[in-house]
């Protein structure tokens, strides 16, 4: 693994290196980041308690405290059901059911905003920053792949092998790529940053500077 992104990731976005990989041994070790139509849906119940759930080739993978269960589509009279004999797992909507051996969550609602960013770190993306003014998103993969979407998502541009420059003494670091005659630099700085328009604190400030175009915007570490 290249040096530079191990100081980026620990350093600079703070406590975002809290994140840990699971080993081979994992259920979730098997899940894909490559399935195209991969959905994930973070549910958020009345009663305060919240999962994630990522649906995938007839299955569904729950994320549950202190646990991650498969599950298997089974037939269902109204809505999508999954289950493996202890845990149950329904939704028909924006609205889901949980039921483990311990306890049954009802009313449970989708978080899209959280979704999206739970989408991305299932997907294998290791930084993720949004901004807004126009809307804009990147992310950044395999330590060093950029995929950019700009413009309310009316531009889309993929960089790949990246140039990285780490500077650890002022928590920067910077990225340099070109592809097909565009140019992209990127800087993240770990300081403290808020979303402009949701209010959404940030472990990182980020600016994309491409084809001489700038957007601003905070990010976070997803592993």
């Amino acid at each position: 693994m290249n040096r530079a992104i191990i100081i980026f990731l620990c350093p600079v976005t703070l406590y975002s290196c809290s994140y840990t990989q699971p080993d081979d041994a994992s259920p979730a070790s098997n899940i894909s980041s490559t399935d195209i139509n991969a959905q994930t849906y973070v549910y958020e119940c009345p009663d305060d308690y919240s999962f994630v759930a990522r649906i995938e080739s007839g299955k569904a993978w729950l994320f549950l405290p202190g646990n991650t269960v498969e599950l298997a589509q089974v037939p269902s009279a109204s809505g999508t059901k999954y289950s493996n004999g202890i845990n149950t797992f329904w939704s028909k909507g924006n609205e889901a059911m949980i039921e483990t051996s311990k306890d049954k969550h009802t009313g449970c609602k989708n978080n899209r905003a959280r979704a999206i960013w739970e989408h991305a770190k299932l997907n294998g993306v290791d930084f993720r920053a949004t901004g807004n003014e126009p809307g804009w998103y990147m992310e950044i993969s395999n330590k060093e792949d950029i995929l950019l979407v700009t413009d309310y998502g009316q531009q889309t541009y993929q960089f790949t092998s990246a140039i990285i420059n780490s500077k650890p003494h002022d928590r920067t670091t910077t990225y340099h790529a070109h592809n097909k005659g565009n140019m992209v630099e990127v800087v993240i700085k770990g300081i403290p940053c808020q979303d402009s328009m949701s209010g959404e604190a940030f472990s990182a400030a980020v600016s994309v500077l491409v084809n001489n175009r700038k957007y601003m915007g905070c990010g976070k570490a997803l592993h």
